[in-house]
């Protein structure tokens, strides 16, 4: 068994920083969206319009994405090569300025978790709002001395020989879990799989649920 946890960005002397920048972060946006309005760059309405089309994004929109790649094997190498150009096949067009979105495949090899170590940091541009728990320090700071006890919290384990790799996400850079496809689904079609296909999986700290966990 072994784990790594992969970073971008800041960090302090141990790799990671734990402090709970929300106030930051949330005083430096208004003044990154103030001064975008001062130049130029863009307007009021047009930084409100954005804003509400990612908040209509939810787990749902994932599901789907997920769901076509297990059906259709060529669809999801082009996914995993360039996440953004497989999702505009399936028209979600990310905005210009959202920051680069990488999905990474969950294998009987390895299994990837993803965290913000910093603040929030999330693919809300295909996923929505991240779930209150993803925001909170105790999941950030635990997740990446203890990852396999992390999943244990949230009622998941995985075979000790599976590598597990906890992904840092930044400012730059998104990730979007892809989860393994549970068994006995192949008679299942796309729209069946992605009622399957959880949040929590798209994070990497549970599974897709089995057909007969979803039917109970």
């Amino acid at each position: 068994m072994s784990s790594s946890h992969q970073h971008n960005g800041a960090a302090d002397a141990h790799g990671h920083n734990h402090r709970d920048n929300t106030e930051y972060y949330s005083l430096r946006a208004e003044a990154i969206q103030a001064l975008l309005i001062e130049k130029g760059v863009c307007s009021l309405s047009e930084i409100t319009t954005m804003a509400d089309l990612i908040d209509a994004r939810s787990p749902e929109d994932g599901a789907k994405i997920v769901a076509h790649a297990w059906v259709d094997p060529e669809y999801k190498k082009r996914l995993l090569a360039d996440a953004e150009a497989g999702l505009l096949e399936l028209d979600y067009d990310l905005p210009e300025t959202a920051p680069r979105l990488v999905v990474l495949e969950n294998t009987d090899k390895v299994h990837y978790m993803a965290v913000c170590t910093l603040c929030s940091c999330y693919p809300r541009a295909i996923l929505g709002r991240p779930p209150a728990w993803y925001k909170g320090l105790a999941y950030r700071s635990r997740v990446v001395v203890d990852p396999r006890g992390t999943m244990k919290e949230f009622g998941t384990e995985i075979d000790e020989s599976i590598e597990v790799r906890v992904m840092d996400s930044s400012a730059d850079m998104r990730y979007l879990i892809l989860p393994r496809r549970p068994e006995g689904t192949d008679n299942m079609s796309e729209a069946e799989l992605a009622k399957l296909v959880t949040q929590d999986s798209m994070i990497g700290v549970g599974l897709a649920v089995s057909p007969q966990a979803a039917t109970a």
